[in-house]
């Protein structure tokens, strides 16, 4: 149906509009390949491709050159195989029981973490007659999924990884943001003491952050995620990243209000002079975080506005005094034009992974820059 509505009548339809940039999605796979030559760069989709959308981002990377996807559960990778058919798909959170013959018939990869999953996993593939490939999971510091370095030293000659077909070796890096941190050099070093250990197996270690932590962490795999969509993975420093997402919303009405008037819910923002306010139609229903009420702002007419009270449901009050042109059906930028989803993020007292991956489903998605 919105096919048939105007760009104006869409976003009158729904409230609110979310812009993905998936040339710019590309575009930042390729900057960040370009940190490591020659090796290659996969891309993790996972959280509906970080809120930004499964299907119409992985089929953009697969059209600039990706072939190796990353996603968290089953469901995710069931449906990125249906985006990309010849697609390499491994599935971060393992093999939960049950979901062997699933990932057998879609062709995916489990990242398997321990001995029970690399025995289950070499079963399956006795039972379908060939080579299952799947990647093993070291934990080298994260304490949350994995083998053991111990564990995993101790696999060295162990004929159950050929069984399982092990195709990758992969570990997770803690603070890879905050390069001068010592776990990055001991994460760095154990993961060196395994790959060495049982050598012949392509390993992965760097995501976004890491990538940025030199060749020692390179290996044979780039694995970035977060910084594909816009967010900055070098923190402190310039955002080599071209921004991805534009999240705007329409003005339904504007109000001026006297001194010691309240806003919102509970009254707890109270005008300490005259005031000119803004109602924006999109609220945390929407994934804007009700914790960044009274903390963010939003974009009027390029000018900084800052929310009042708290957010609602469905609507948020800005401050519009700073900018007098406001009228009623213009449009409010909360995610762009500057205000990254970092910033965001810390305005909620969160990062910005939370605020991609909160992303909304009532707003219109309009995507742009979809030749890849």
């Amino acid at each position: 149906m919105d096919q048939q509505r105007t760009p104006e009548d869409t976003l009158a339809f729904h409230g609110a509009r979310l812009t993905v940039d998936l040339g710019a999605i590309v575009e930042n796979w390729r900057r960040l390949g370009s940190q490591a030559p020659g090796i290659p760069c996969a891309a993790v989709v996972k959280a509906d491709a970080y809120g930004c959308g499964l299907e119409a981002v992985a089929s953009a990377l697969w059209r600039g050159g990706c072939r190796t996807f990353f996603v968290a559960h089953l469901s995710e990778a069931v449906a990125a195989r249906a985006a990309l058919p010849e697609a390499t798909i491994y599935v971060l959170n393992g093999l939960l029981p049950g979901s062997g013959p699933a990932l057998v018939a879609h062709r995916l990869r489990p990242v398997l973490g321990a001995r029970e999953e690399l025995e289950e996993w070499a079963s399956l593939a006795v039972e379908a007659g060939r080579t299952l490939p799947a990647a093993l999971h070291v934990d080298t510091g994260m304490n949350r999924l994995g083998l053991s370095v111990t564990d995993a030293l101790a696999c060295a000659g162990d004929p159950l990884l050929d069984e399982a077909g092990i195709a990758l070796l992969m570990s997770h890096l803690v603070s890879a943001e905050l390069p001068d941190d010592p776990v990055n050099a001991r994460q760095i070093a154990d993961f060196a003491r395994v790959r060495a250990a049982l050598p012949g197996i392509p390993a992965s270690l760097a995501n976004s952050s890491g990538i940025y932590l030199g060749s020692g962490a390179h290996h044979d795999l780039l694995r970035p995620g977060y910084a594909l969509f816009g967010g900055n993975p070098t923190p402190g420093r310039a955002n080599p990243m071209r921004p991805v997402v534009h999240l705007e919303a329409r003005i339904a009405q504007i109000r001026d209000i006297a001194a010691g008037e309240s806003v919102g819910y509970n009254g707890r923002w109270t005008a300490p002079a005259p005031r000119r306010l803004a109602t924006l139609s999109l609220g945390y229903a929407d994934g804007y975080p009700r914790a960044a009420s009274e903390r963010g702002h939003a974009l009027v007419g390029g000018v900084s506005c800052p929310i009042l009270g708290l957010i609602s449901m469905d609507l948020i009050i800005l401050d519009v005094t700073g900018a007098p042109g406001a009228r009623r059906g213009d449009t409010a930028t909360l995610i762009g034009d500057g205000l990254d989803v970092d910033a965001v993020g810390r305005a909620a007292g969160t990062i910005g992974y939370e605020i991609l991956t909160g992303l909304g489903s009532r707003y219109v998605r309009h995507y742009v820059g979809t030749e890849g």
